[in-house]
């Protein structure tokens, strides 16, 4: 059964006609088992894999909920990552451009504590960030949260993966114990299921598509030895064409490694791994997403957070180590109903532990990957960086009437303009 947003009677006419301008019409699984729910005022565990339209499903009975005629905040989403934050801020944003004085509030590290400080003291509605930032602030008394009605873990496997158990613990401490709370995972992991029980009251539990058993995403493995591990890749790109993937390897040494390979190979590929700085790994991502690179090389614990559409192909050059670590980097591809192929590269002798992670993979020879020799996968845009952005007043037409009219490129060829607060990023045909 199909269930519209306009079926929601709950909800006020303006948030329903904001829903369909964004082309919200029919409820995923996640967001039709869970928004009832929440509307009722319910605890909620959600299990549910990324992309499957969980930032509406908690979203949309947020921000309905939100009181703006009240100074302090009302909302905590707790997320493992900086990206993962400011996406979730963004398409919060989006639902709630109904509700006028509505302010959403990210707040992370990586970035300054004197802005954020100066931001909570003229108030915000919903705080969105990493624990380790909430942490911070807390310890700083910079930030309060005894007026916090609704509490949001998202991805919450994933930090609990970096460690944060503790500093979740220690802010929840900080809240108010009437309250809702909201729990989204992408695995029920015995530390999950402890979380659970600690923080929430009798939640009713959700349970959408968590093993990728729906016909998005193909996977297939090819058996290699290490000596051929980088041209049994090279043959997989060359077979698939994908428009765009992620790769994921086990160690730093081996995303550096593999990236300018591909690069020699004449494929538009970038590494994405703990190194770098997050201004680089920033970049990294907006170059991805804005089409200047088209393959990342990433290891599994750079990547998390990550959420970027329309990822043609996963490819584990190596082995994850856990079922769980499988189930999120196949994730990345096949996202909110699309299709995708996620390939994985195993050894001889990891035949039983690649089945055991994925029993419905299918199996394929080497030698069955045909390939075009001639095929290279090149970005057909660059990604311009201007050292300058909010903080400076900058502005996407200020840029836009800069390239194309002090220096002639036409307007056609000027794809997507991101501003930050220091620097900002377009994107060139």
């Amino acid at each position: 059964m199909m269930y519209t947003f306009s079926s929601l009677s709950q909800l006020p006419r303006t948030l329903l006609d904001t829903l369909d301008q964004l082309q919200y019409k029919t409820m995923t699984p996640i967001q039709a088992s869970t928004i009832p729910a929440l509307l009722e005022g319910k605890d909620v565990i959600a299990q549910a894999k990324t992309g499957s339209g969980k930032t509406a499903a908690f979203g949309v009975p947020l921000i309905h909920a939100i009181e703006t005629k009240k100074r302090n905040p009302q909302a905590l989403i707790l997320c493992p990552t900086r990206e993962l934050a400011d996406q979730v801020a963004k398409e919060l944003r989006r639902l709630a451009r109904y509700k006028e004085n509505l302010k959403i509030l990210t707040l992370c590290g990586g970035t300054p504590m004197r802005p954020q400080i100066a931001s909570l003291e003229r108030g915000a509605h919903i705080l969105i960030g990493t624990p380790g930032r909430i942490q911070d602030h807390l310890s700083r008394e910079t930030i309060y949260l005894r007026d916090i009605r609704f509490l949001i873990l998202d991805e919450a496997d994933r930090m609990l993966d970096m460690g944060f158990y503790d500093e979740i613990k220690k802010i929840i401490s900080n809240l108010p114990k009437k309250r809702q709370t909201m729990l989204f995972s992408a695995t029920y992991p015995e530390n999950i299921q402890k979380l659970s029980r600690e923080i929430l009251n009798k939640p009713t539990m959700i349970k959408v598509d968590t093993e990728h058993s729906g016909l998005a995403i193909q996977e297939q493995g090819v058996e290699v030895s290490p000596q051929h591990k980088e041209d049994t890749l090279l043959r997989t790109l060359k077979s698939y064409k994908p428009d765009t993937a992620i790769i994921f390897c086990n160690t730093k040494a081996d995303t550096v490694s593999i990236a300018d390979f591909l690069r020699e190979k004449h494929f538009a590929a970038l590494d994405l791994q703990g190194d770098l700085d997050q201004r680089e790994r920033n970049e990294t991502l907006l170059k991805f997403a804005n089409g200047s690179i088209l393959i990342i090389v990433a290891t599994a614990v750079a990547s998390r957070g990550l959420d970027v559409k329309d990822v043609a192909m996963v490819i584990n050059y190596d082995l994850p180590h856990d079922p769980e670590v499988y189930t999120h980097r196949i994730g990345r591809t096949a996202r909110a109903g699309a299709e995708g192929i996620a390939l994985s590269l195993y050894r001889p002798g990891q035949k039983a532990k690649l089945l055991e992670m994925a029993p419905q993979i299918e199996l394929l020879a080497p030698e069955k990957l045909t390939i075009d020799k001639h095929f290279i996968r090149q970005a057909n845009k660059a990604t311009l960086c201007i050292d300058g952005g909010k903080k400076n007043k900058l502005r996407p037409g200020d840029i836009l009437g800069a390239l194309s009219k002090e220096i002639g490129i036409p307007g056609k060829d000027i794809g997507k303009i991101d501003i930050f607060d220091f620097q900002a990023y377009v994107a060139i045909d």
